[in-house]
């Protein structure tokens, strides 16, 4: 991470870092949903945000 990048990070507040945190998961989440509509075109919207949310359960780092 550049100095900067870092510098500006530990500047904000614990609020801000969560609303970034929580716009990039959805954001995952939303990419994901448009990959497997796009894979699996006959599948519900039901269907396809059941997969994500198994997805997101059991992910692993």
């Amino acid at each position: 991470m550049h100095p900067e990048q870092r510098r500006i990070f530990r500047s904000l507040t614990p609020e801000k870092k969560l609303k970034i945190a929580l716009r990039l998961y959805y954001s995952a989440r939303d990419t994901k949903a448009a990959g497997l509509r796009m894979q699996n075109p006959d599948w519900t919207e039901e269907k396809i945000q059941t997969k994500v949310r198994e997805i997101f359960l059991y992910a692993r780092t």
